[in-house]
């Protein structure tokens, strides 16, 4: 080895996290998991306690974020997709192995694009495929700047471009950056499968002490309100479609939304159940829904596809992904800016605040949960192929279900008589009144069960897979230590968050807690990408050189 080689130093292989011997908390990490339960304990008696209280700063909070780090949320979901693709392309990234040199994909291809399927295809598919498009059908910012008319034929793909902003590659670009983070040091560097470990290039062993449990405290709590987010809306949808198939109109307020009974039924069903299955394991419970998962997506991508508006549907789908692909550039850059005149400006800040930057916010929380998620089905492959699989192929399952789910909606409304059965429906009702018009009254009912059995088992799948996520955040990245306490105590927290804001707030609760809770994780995420960025470049020099850049090279060395 030359005098110059001595310089390159060896990467970190070994990051120590101190967790408990014996006792209740044998095998997690005592500092982040008390702390993070004592955090989200503290934000559930908060709201409970002094509801409006809470309310207010929640909102006061939520009113600063919005005003001050808008264009901070625009612009780090542009450099999420801005380093997906430079890794792509970058020659000494894109044929590096999430793993060692030797591994090979423990998944074939179709059980891989599979699993990205179900995780791209969650619950927020069943309310926002038809309920997004519509929005965006009757305003959108391109119909805000009179470019456009609201409700009229020519604003139908405008409504699919911005849909496809919010699911598109922004949304599985992020989830990618934080699987790389955790595939990458987890699985090349044998460092813990925990957020702290992606920033190892910037931080070093220092990781180990009070700087990594802040980082893993944060991720845990951005965890528990991203799910929050989507079990929220699955609440709203659950209730909708049980008062549909005759057995909860006692569920429903005199709005037509979920009363506080029916939010406290929705949730118990909902999280006992996710409780039961995250307890029996990955290969039983979570295995066995997954499969009734994918079957019953199938069937129900199947109806729109053949019985929903076939010809307006794939119009919306190859057009509107044109239009999408040479607009993108455009609509990631775009921070719109308020005058205080209540004019065209102002709207548009309006408009982006409660549609991309919360958007972004949510996909920022959802990271940990979905990228822990990729990364653990994704060793033994390339970089490359796992950014153009993780951004990719789900992005295109949500283009899919956007375009012929809120197609045939759409198109109803325009051309079907439907005259505002779906557009009048609430967010979560709005797949349920299309099917009944679509199918007329018993038909309707059957597949209003399908759907409600469909909304279960993606509430209970999502809610286990982040029980399980948490738990193996608390401890220090081991997937074994799951003690039935600890997953007890995050199905009973995670269904108390979601109780607690509701009531408060409702929805504009849970939306305020989460973009509160995803700004410092979204933060983490940014060093996420300078640390990859940096690792990879520094693994090319070492490989040029013979310097190990492993763990196994290492163990070998030593």
């Amino acid at each position: 080895m030359s005098h110059d080689d001595n310089k390159i130093a060896e990467p970190l292989t070994d990051l120590p996290i101190k967790t408990a011997d014996t006792g209740f908390y044998s095998g997690f990490s005592v500092d982040v998991t008390v702390t993070a339960k004592l955090a989200v304990g503290g934000l559930v008696i908060w709201a409970v306690a002094f509801p409006e209280q809470a309310g207010a700063v929640l909102s006061g909070f939520n009113s600063f974020i919005l005003s001050n780090f808008a264009s901070w949320y625009i612009y780090v979901m542009a450099l999420f997709v801005l380093v997906c693709i430079g890794l792509a392309i970058w020659p000494a990234a894109g044929r590096l192995k999430i793993g060692l040199e030797d591994d090979v994909p423990e998944f074939s291809n179709f059980s891989w694009f599979s699993m990205m399927f179900g995780a791209g295809i969650g619950v927020g598919m069943l309310t926002w495929a038809v309920a997004e498009p519509v929005y965006h059908f009757k305003n959108n910012p391109d119909v805000l700047q009179g470019l456009a008319t609201g409700a009229g034929a020519d604003n139908v793909l405008n409504a699919y471009k911005w849909s496809y902003l919010h699911w598109g590659f922004s949304a599985w670009a992020s989830y990618a950056i934080a699987g790389l983070g955790l595939g990458y040091f987890a699985y090349r560097r044998g460092l813990p499968l925990t957020i702290r470990s992606s920033l190892t290039p910037l931080f070093g062993s220092s990781l180990s002490g009070w700087l990594g449990h802040a980082i893993d405290i944060v991720a845990v709590i951005a965890t528990i309100l991203g799910v929050a987010q989507t079990l929220g809306f699955g609440v709203e949808q659950f209730v909708a479609g049980m008062a549909r198939i005759g057995v909860g109109g006692w569920l429903l307020n005199d709005e037509g939304t979920a009363s506080s009974v029916g939010i406290i039924f929705a949730i118990v069903v909902i999280m006992g159940a996710s409780t039961l299955s995250a307890l029996s394991g990955v290969g039983k419970g979570i295995k066995w829904l997954s499969n009734l998962n994918m079957v019953l997506s199938i069937f129900l991508l199947s109806f729109f596809l053949i019985f929903g508006s076939t010809f307006f549907g794939l119009h919306a789908l190859f057009v509107g992904v044109w239009e999408y692909l040479l607009a993108l550039p455009g609509m990631l850059f775009t921070v719109f800016r308020g005058d205080g005149t209540g004019g065209v400006a102002d709207s548009l800040e309006g408009w982006q605040g409660g549609w991309s930057v919360f958007y972004w916010a949510w996909w920022v929380a959802f990271a940990p949960f979905v990228g822990l998620f990729l990364a653990r089905i994704s060793r033994g492959r390339t970089i490359r192929e796992f950014v153009l699989g993780a951004v990719i192929v789900p992005a295109i399952m949500c283009f899919v279900w956007f375009s012929f789910a809120g197609g045939t909606a759409i198109d109803l409304e325009l051309n079907g008589g439907a005259k505002d059965v779906i557009f009048s429906a609430s967010d979560g009702d709005k797949i349920f009144a299309m099917t009944g018009f679509m199918l007329g009254e018993l038909l309707g009912w059957m597949m209003a069960i399908v759907i409600v059995v469909l909304l279960m088992t993606y509430l209970v799948t999502s809610a286990d897979s982040a029980v399980l996520i948490v738990n193996t955040i608390n401890a220090a990245g081991d997937e074994g230590p799951k003690a039935r306490p600890h997953i007890i105590f995050w199905g009973v927290a995670l269904g108390l968050v979601v109780a607690a804001l509701l009531l408060v707030g409702g929805l504009k609760a849970i939306q305020t807690a989460m973009v509160i809770g995803a700004l410092p994780f979204s933060l983490v995420m940014v060093l996420m990408c300078i640390a990859l960025i940096k690792a990879i470049w520094r693994d090319s020099i070492r490989s040029s050189h013979g310097v190990q850049s492993t763990f196994a090279e290492a163990e070998e060395a030593n």
